[in-house]
């Protein structure tokens, strides 16, 4: 009898809200009674749905920000989370948890670079936390194009997910994944989400108020019956924001719970995962995608690159913060090759692997000394882990949602610019050079159309803390 399937992908992520300086998150009064945003969902989505195991019956990808901190402040969910996945793999030998872009960059406006940089990031994020490697790869809003897709196939990651609006074919079978032919012979598979149930779940409360009428009126209705297709094994998946179970939609853990362990199976139908999916059912059409298209955008990655026509208020503030960024990006990057080129003969290969120093995998001096030409000293070592540090800053930069709302005058655009500030600092104490002039007449431009505030403004205010915290930086930290 053909298997009827389905899927429920959550992807998890919360920017990083900590302090450059103190590396704590700031009280945000808008999680009250909270302190921060991260507490309150962590009370009301994390913490629930590792309880009732929910993250063993899903897809799921973690943001590596917000497993940072998770592993910081709660163990014992953090460690929910991780078995539940490893269960699966014991169990299949396949995991269902996936990696994620590091810092939530929109990669198709990212450099070809820091593209490596973001995959290869998240893949050693993934493999230090879960133990074993990912075989799929959440994008950042899902937004893609072919380098990226590329450079994924090439650092080892077998599959990805993307809305199915984001296919270049007029008439997309969403319950069957595709490959997509990629240079060099390679290729990668993509998994389309059932568009109409993925809206529903995500943004209708009342269609997620009882597991049971849910799968009885809804899932069910979306297997293929025409073309033969209902002699065939299917596959639905579902795909939205994780946080919906519980913050976003309240006591909706509870419906996913049921979902997984009660409703599905009683109308017969099959919980799968990616991952898993791909054992017994190989992959053979091919399809073409879309380039700078997204799953939360459908003017593409315009979102978070200038004026779009989803933004009501006046949009240009976001060109000019990416141009401003963009141009500090390579003014970082002549510094970081100029420093440490003539020391460490690979300096792109250090700076990939200075995430296993983030991690806590190998000490910054340890894996300085051994890309080293030849001996350093003390200070040399101090210089090009300052640059290292600046580095990762401005990596920070571009999180996606320094872009994705509305107004400049907001926590997540201005933690952008706090990180810009830290890596100018950082870069200076290095070098000596001083790279602010420059990025504060861009972002002179960079203006809230709501209040009025400006980006060289916020920029200033956090160079200004940042001299006062200089005695405290340490290269144990």
């Amino acid at each position: 009898m053909p298997i009827k399937a389905f899927s429920i992908h959550g992807h998890f992520y919360q920017p990083p809200r900590e302090d450059p300086l103190t590396s704590i998150i700031p009280n945000e009064p808008g999680a009250a009674p909270y302190d921060n945003w991260n507490e309150r969902i962590l009370q009301e989505c994390y913490r629930p749905n590792a309880r009732l195991k929910n993250f063993a019956g899903i897809s799921f990808n973690v943001g590596p920000t917000l497993f940072s901190w998770l592993q910081s402040q709660d163990q014992v969910t953090y460690q929910q989370i991780l078995n539940q996945d490893r269960s699966n793999l014991k169990r299949y030998g396949v995991g269902n948890a996936i990696a994620q872009a590091y810092n939530h960059t929109i990669l198709p406006l990212a450099s070809s670079s820091d593209k490596i940089i973001q995959v290869s990031w998240g893949i050693a994020d993934f493999n230090h936390r879960f133990g074993h490697r990912p075989q799929g790869m959440w994008l950042p809003e899902t937004a893609v194009d072919y380098e990226t897709l590329a450079i994924m196939s090439n650092l080892g990651i077998v599959f990805t997910i993307l809305a199915p609006w984001q296919a270049e074919i007029d008439r997309l079978d969403p319950t069957k994944p595709y490959k997509v032919d990629l240079p060099g012979g390679k290729s990668i598979i993509v998994f389309f989400y059932q568009r109409d149930l993925s809206t529903k779940i995500s943004f209708d409360p009342h269609a997620t108020a009882n597991a049971d009428l849910f799968v009885e009126s809804e899932l069910a209705s979306y297997y293929l019956t025409k073309e033969g297709k209902s002699g065939q094994d299917q596959l639905i998946l579902l795909a939205s924001d994780g946080e919906l179970y519980g913050h976003h939609q309240p006591f909706r853990e509870q419906f996913l719970a049921q979902l997984l362990d009660g409703a599905g199976g009683s109308a017969g139908l099959s919980r799968t995962y990616p991952a898993l999916w791909l054992k017994t059912h190989p992959v053979s059409k091919t399809i073409r995608i879309r380039e700078r298209t997204s799953w939360s955008c459908h003017h593409g990655v315009t979102r978070w690159a200038g004026e779009c026509a989803c933004n009501p208020l006046d949009g240009r503030w976001k060109s000019h913060l990416r141009y401003s960024l963009n141009r500090l990006a390579i003014a970082l990057d002549g510094l970081y090759f100029e420093t440490v080129y003539p020391l460490i003969p690979k300096p792109r290969v250090l700076r990939q692997r200075y995430i296993h120093v983030m991690l806590g995998e190998i000490q910054v001096q340890k894996l300085i000394s051994e890309m080293a030409s030849h001996p350093l000293t003390d200070d040399q070592i101090w210089r090009i882990y300052l640059m290292l540090e600046s580095q990762r800053e401005r990596q920070r930069i571009f999180t996606s949602c320094g872009w994705f709302f509305e107004d400049f005058d907001r926590i997540e655009p201005k933690n952008v610019i706090a990180y810009a500030a830290q890596a100018v600092r950082l870069a200076r104490l290095a070098t000596g050079d001083d790279l602010s002039p420059q990025i504060v007449s861009d972002l002179k431009h960079v203006i809230s159309p709501r209040s009025g505030l400006r980006a060289d403004q916020v920029f200033n205010q956090h160079l200004s803390r940042s001299w006062v915290a200089e005695d405290h930086l340490s290269i144990s930290s």
